[in-house]
C-alpha cells in the first residue's frame, strides 16, 4: 500500500508540473487588462490601441492571457481575474478617477491588482491635480502634472536600479522620446529609469509597492511607436506588466520576441 501511495504521489508532482508548463496554458500565468482609446496625436505617436495589440502578443510569449479594452471595459466581467490593468491613453487619473467606473477602479486596486501606466497615462491634468492627485498617487506613487514641462530629445535611458526584475535583460541606450519633466514622486516611490534633458535629470519611470500588495510601474516614456518596435524598450514594458502581475521575471527578461506583422504599425489610413 505504502508503494501505491508513494506513486500516486510521484504521478500527482509530474502531472502537476505538466499542468503548469509555460505555454501549456496562458490564463495559468493570469491575465492583464490593456487599456487604450482612440489616437489623439500624429500617426507614428500616441498609438494606443495597436500598442496594446502588440503588447498582448508579447504577454502570450510569457503566458499571460491579455485582454484589450477601448476605455474603462463595459461590463464587469471583464475585471475577473484580472492580475494588472496597463493604461496607454490620455491622462491616467482623468480616465480611471473622473468617471462612473471610479468606485470600481478604487475596488480593484484595494484588492492587490497590479498597475501599469505608459507615457500620457502617467499623468494629471493639472487643473485636476487637488481634487484628484492624492488618490491618483495613492495608486500609482507618482505622476506627471500635465502640461508642466516637455523636452523632445535624444538622451541615454539609464537604469538606477540594475537589480530590480524591471530592468532585467536589457542595459543603458540612446533612446529619442518626448520627456515629461518635473515629475512628482511619492517617498516611497523607487525611482528605476532616468535620462538627462535640458540640463536636467529627470526620473522616467519608477516602481511603487502598495500596501496591502499591490504594484504599480509608471513610465513617461512612450510617446513615439518607434521606441516600442526596439526590444530593450518593449522588454522593460512588459517585465513591468509581469512584476506587476506578481509573475516571476526571467532573468535575461521578459520574451518580447514578436514577428514583424505584428511590430509594424497598420497604413495610417487604418490606424487604431
Amino acid at each position: 500500500m505504502k508503494t501505491i501511495a508513494t506513486i500516486a504521489l510521484v504521478l500527482s508532482i509530474v502531472l502537476g508540473h505538466a499542468v503548469a508548463s509555460p505555454g501549456a496554458d496562458a490564463a495559468q500565468g493570469g491575465k492583464a487588462l490593456l487599456i487604450g482609446k482612440q489616437p489623439d496625436h500624429p500617426y507614428g505617436s500616441h498609438m494606443y490601441l495597436h500598442t496594446c495589440r502588440m503588447l498582448a502578443e508579447c504577454l502570450k510569449l510569457n503566458g499571460m492571457e491579455a485582454r484589450i479594452s477601448e476605455g474603462w471595459p463595459k461590463e464587469e466581467a471583464e475585471l475577473r481575474d484580472v492580475k494588472t490593468i496597463v493604461v496607454y491613453a490620455s491622462p491616467g487619473a482623468e480616465l480611471l478617477l473622473d468617471a462612473a467606473h471610479r468606485d470600481e477602479v478604487d475596488r480593484v486596486m484595494k484588492q492587490g491588482v497590479g498597475l501599469v501606466t505608459i507615457h500620457w497615462a502617467s499623468a494629471v491634468k493639472q487643473a485636476d491635480f487637488e481634487r484628484l492627485g492624492e488618490r491618483w498617487m495613492s495608486y500609482l506613487g507618482g505622476t506627471w502634472i500635465s502640461n508642466v514641462g516637455l523636452s523632445i530629445d535624444d538622451a541615454e535611458l539609464r537604469q538606477l536600479a540594475p537589480k530590480h526584475p524591471i530592468c532585467r535583460g536589457w542595459s543603458n541606450y540612446q533612446l529619442h522620446d518626448e520627456y515629461y519633466l518635473h515629475p512628482t514622486l511619492s517617498k516611497d516611490a523607487q525611482p528605476l529609469l532616468r535620462v538627462t534633458t535640458k540640463g536636467e535629470e529627470v526620473v522616467v519611470g519608477w516602481a511603487y509597492e502598495r500596501p496591502g500588495g499591490g504594484r504599480s510601474y509608471g513610465t513617461t516614456l512612450g510617446h513615439f511607436y518607434s521606441n516600442f518596435e526596439r526590444e530593450p524598450f518593449r522588454r522593460t514594458i512588459v517585465n513591468a506588466i509581469l512584476w506587476t502581475a506578481h509573475r516571476e521575471v526571467p532573468e535575461a527578461g521578459a520574451r518580447v520576441d514578436v514577428s514583424d506583422d505584428i511590430l509594424k504599425l497598420p497604413p495610417e489610413r487604418d490606424s487604431q
